[in-house]
């Protein structure tokens, strides 16, 4: 202790020592010795406050990471627990407008598939399809959703409608009928087809007759054509509007039209009624199959309209048939015997000869007939007549001649449009020829034959020459074989310029082709 106050020079002051408080000098010697010990001290205390601090923000940090993994543990339970309970599910809607929920889309092909084969089953004919426009599925989620398949599905399938994929028939831009398909035309376009094949094929012995009981053959069916257009188009329609092919063929071959009744006026020919009414003679005779224009009278009623079927199936077909040719007259004349008197020498006999034609028929009507040609095969022998030369003229000889050069026939004689056809249609040279010697016992107009002239040739036979556009000789007047009696017309009930040629023997009429050479 005295060298420590020596070496601080406190040894020399020994009264200022002994009146110094005890504890003064204790707390200084304590100063002193703190003094004298600081560095160290304070170093220590400095190092175990950083560690203290560091050791309490450690804990504190720990706390702090222990809360955040607890609270981050809530939040992702919480998080777990909504994900596995926020459902997927589609909301459906039928032209924008929802109209309930389901889990699954297949819910709602499953739907589309039972209903789809309900209506099938219900209309087994048709091609039946789901009308599904205006469906829409929307996917939403949402926490403990509640979602009602069942009500959803149930209301859909009351709303739900099907169409029958089917096509639409026109015939010249007109709709006729609706069909599931084009097959169904095709067979109903075979149906119509075979109609009017099969009555033109029962009816070809029937069209024309003979003078003897040798039925027209058919040699063949050339073509069969459609008039019309027929187009299609695929269409959605009422599975109950569909047509069978056989429904389909009926509406094809009825008319739509109903008939008009007319009465027959003063001065009425079955021309001017059809120029009138802007109508073919044709459709009159068809739709009047009993009338003769030769007897109609004022206050006859006729049917003007022929319904029209939309469709028109034209045939061609080829007719062979077996005339009889009657045995030419040979004329040997004798001025021993007065002229009107005669005496056979020799009877003759009949020969055949095979007439070829082509029949144009619209819907089983003819249209018009075609002179193929002509064959003989069998000749006739002529029959031998002496007639005596006194004095009487006008009269003929019997052996007629064509009374048109380069004559061919356009109708034979016989059954046409349901009645007889009195003679024979010719064309060829304008220039009209007398057949053979004769009286003109008529010449002027007749009903039916426009311009007419009849000869009479005083041998039991007359001729008669139709639709003339000009005559050329008078009632009384005689005639001579050969001689220009007129030109050739359209005059009357005629279908255009040619000759009606007839040969009546003792008012009864013949087939002129057995009379011509």
């Amino acid at each position: 202790m005295k060298g420590f106050r020596s070496k601080l020079g406190m040894g020399n002051t020994p009264k200022q020592d002994q009146s110094r408080d005890p504890q003064l000098e204790v707390q200084n010697e304590q100063q002193s010795t703190d003094q004298s010990e600081t560095p160290s001290a304070w170093y220590t205390i400095t190092v175990d406050s950083i560690r203290k601090g560091k050791n309490k923000m450690r804990r504190r940090l720990m706390i702090a990471a222990g809360g955040l993994v607890v609270v981050g543990g809530l939040i992702w339970a919480g998080n777990h627990y909504v994900t596995a309970n926020t459902i997927p599910y589609y909301v459906v809607s039928v032209k924008g407008q929802a109209i309930g929920t389901i889990l699954h889309k297949e819910e709602l092909q499953q739907l589309f598939t039972t209903k789809r084969a309900a209506y099938q089953k219900k209309y087994p004919k048709a091609t039946m399809v789901l009308n599904t426009n205006g469906i829409t599925t929307t996917e939403e989620r949402a926490y403990k959703a509640q979602v009602n398949s069942a009500n959803t599905l149930k209301t859909l399938d009351g709303m739900l409608t099907a169409y029958a994929k089917s096509v639409e028939v026109n015939v010249d831009g007109k709709v006729i009928g609706i069909v599931k398909d084009q097959k169904v035309i095709d067979a109903a376009l075979e149906q119509v087809k075979e109609k009017y094949t099969k009555k033109a094929e029962s009816a070809k012995a029937s069209t024309k007759t003979s003078t003897k009981a040798y039925p027209k053959q058919v040699t063949g069916l050339e073509s069969v054509t459609l008039k019309q257009k027929v187009s299609t188009g695929e269409i959605k329609a009422n599975p109950n509007k569909l047509l069978s092919s056989t429904q389909l063929a009926k509406v094809m071959t009825t008319g739509v039209e109903s008939p008009t009744t007319y009465v027959v006026r003063e001065g009425d020919t079955i021309s001017s009624i059809a120029s009138d009414h802007d109508i073919t003679q044709e459709e009159i005779f068809a739709n009047n199959p009993k009338i003769d224009e030769m007897a109609m009278q004022i206050g006859d009623e006729l049917t003007l309209t022929v319904p029209q079927p939309p469709i028109t199936v034209t045939t061609f077909e080829d007719y062979s048939e077996q005339i009889v040719t009657e045995p030419s007259v040979e004329i040997r004349k004798s001025d021993s015997m007065r002229e009107g008197e005669s005496k056979v020498v020799a009877q003759g006999s009949t020969g055949l000869k095979r007439i070829d034609y082509r029949v144009t028929k619209q819907n089983g009507q003819m249209l018009r007939e075609e002179w193929l040609g002509q064959e003989v095969t069998k000749k006739s022998s002529p029959k031998v007549i002496i007639k005596g030369t006194k004095v009487v003229q006008g009269e003929g000889s019997g052996n007629f001649i064509w009374p048109v050069s380069g004559a061919s026939v356009t109708s034979p004689f016989g059954q046409r449009w349901g009645k007889t056809h009195k003679g024979i249609d010719l064309v060829g040279s304008s220039s009209v020829m007398a057949a053979d010697d004769g009286v003109v016992s008529y010449a002027g107009t007749m009903t039916g034959y426009g311009n007419v002239i009849i000869i009479n040739h005083n041998n039991g036979y007359e001729t008669l020459y139709g639709h003339l556009s000009q005559i050329d000789t008078s009632t009384g007047a005689i005639v001579e074989q050969g001689q220009h009696i007129g030109v050739m017309g359209n005059t009357g009930h005629s279908t255009g310029t040619h000759l009606h040629f007839e040969v009546h023997s003792g008012g009864a009429i013949q087939n002129p082709l057995g009379y011509l050479p």
